[in-house]
């Protein structure tokens, strides 16, 4: 019988038994899915973004109103701890020009091996294709594939992730039975979510297309990152920040060209032949690229505008969209388990002995490096603290 189980087997789980199997504890991490740590690996596939190598002060500063509660977690493990980690499992790593940290593979799945081959030396027991079904009594109850699976642990690690993606295994309904149990709960909304966009035929050329060396802005939040025109609308990291503000009902803007002020702008224009067309200055003259003039005239009936307006809108032109795509899509989710629902240690006050960690926390972050990052310090955390629960009990 294990004396502690996690249940959830991504980077927060495999993290939390990491710290319980080197306590000395016996541990059983069980997860629904055929393999584990499907959505870690599915990040990795365009290059496993580990975390931002940059000073505590300005890392927390992307967690938002979670930030002080994160702080002593991330403290203990961050953008230093993540790399130093990685490389304690023998992954070469490399920091990207905007401060992103990468595995010289960029790949998850070679870190994912080198992880579970240090677990299994650890004694850790790994189930797959066990699904938690809440409790019986005092006793976890698994469907697994020989049958109902009761387990009375000593101490119990939840890390089953947030409500996106469910196809690789966060589908949040572990909700309902948290709240059965008297967890206060946040609902979940999208994070790093893209935008639903009601195209007109003539952007279908430009589909796939990125829209680089722009500014986004939406309510107080503004980014330089860049974006995907898709058939459903737009997509990417440039976005993804912007995400609470636009989930508040800010309006989103665009500046196209963010590195010409206004009056460079206006030198331009005023130095265009009378007959030059919108079109033809914005092609000519500021060289922009065709899925940048497409997205002007999609979103303004540039004919009627002014030309005495044309500067003001490059700069700030206003994007038409029908909101944020659905939950499932997103990269990741706001809300969950809530910060007055736990312990320090993220121990649930309302079921002593079981601890939370990872996206199933309400907390939210843009996406480079910051999701992982909490994910790993959280579930570190989750685990010292069920070992010291353990000790003290």
């Amino acid at each position: 019988m294990a004396q502690a189980v996690v249940i959830g087997a991504g980077p927060a789980g495999l993290m939390a038994a990491e710290e319980l199997a080197a306590a000395g504890q016996g541990v059983l991490v069980a997860e629904a899915k055929p393999s584990v740590a499907r959505k870690f690996l599915m990040a990795g596939k365009s290059g496993l973004n580990l975390t931002k190598d940059e000073p505590l002060e300005t890392l927390m500063l992307a967690y938002g109103e979670a930030s002080g509660w994160l702080r002593p977690m991330i403290s203990e493990f961050d953008a230093d701890g993540v790399q130093g980690w990685a490389r304690e499992l023998g992954q070469e790593l490399f920091t990207g020009s905007t401060g992103r940290v990468f595995p010289t593979a960029m790949k998850a799945s070679p870190l994912l091996r080198a992880w579970l081959g240090r677990l299994e030396t650890a004694k850790v027991q790994i189930k797959t294709r066990w699904r938690w079904l809440g409790w019986d009594c005092d006793a976890l109850l698994f469907d697994t594939p020989d049958g109902k699976c009761p387990l009375t642990p000593d101490v119990t690690v939840l890390a089953l992730g947030g409500a996106s993606w469910a196809r690789l295994g966060s589908d949040g309904k572990w909700a309902g039975t948290l709240q059965q149990n008297g967890v206060a709960l946040a609902p979940f909304a999208p994070a790093n979510s893209a935008l639903s966009v009601d195209w007109s035929p003539h952007m279908q050329p430009h589909f796939g297309a990125a829209l680089k060396s722009v500014r986004w802005m939406a309510g107080d939040t503004d980014s330089r990152g860049e974006a995907t025109i898709s058939a459903t609308g737009l997509e990417g990291g440039g976005l993804y920040s912007l995400t609470p503000a636009l989930r508040a009902g800010a309006p989103l803007y665009v500046d196209l060209v963010p590195d010409l002020d206004q009056a460079a702008l206006q030198s331009r224009l005023a130095a265009k032949k009378s007959k030059t067309t919108l079109s033809q200055w914005l092609k000519k003259s500021l060289r922009l690229p065709p899925q940048k003039v497409a997205l002007f005239h999609e979103m303004v009936k540039s004919s009627a505008l002014p030309q005495d307006q044309w500067t003001g809108v490059l700069k700030n032109l206003p994007i038409r969209h029908a909101g944020l795509r659905s939950m499932d899509e997103a990269i990741s989710t706001a809300g969950g388990v809530k910060r007055v629902a736990l312990t320090e240690g993220l121990m649930l006050t309302a079921m002593p002995g079981v601890f939370c960690a990872g996206e199933m926390l309400d907390w939210e972050a843009p996406t480079g490096g910051y999701l992982l990052t909490a994910c790993l310090a959280t579930g570190r955390w989750a685990g010292r603290s069920a070992v010291d629960w353990l000790r003290d009990g």
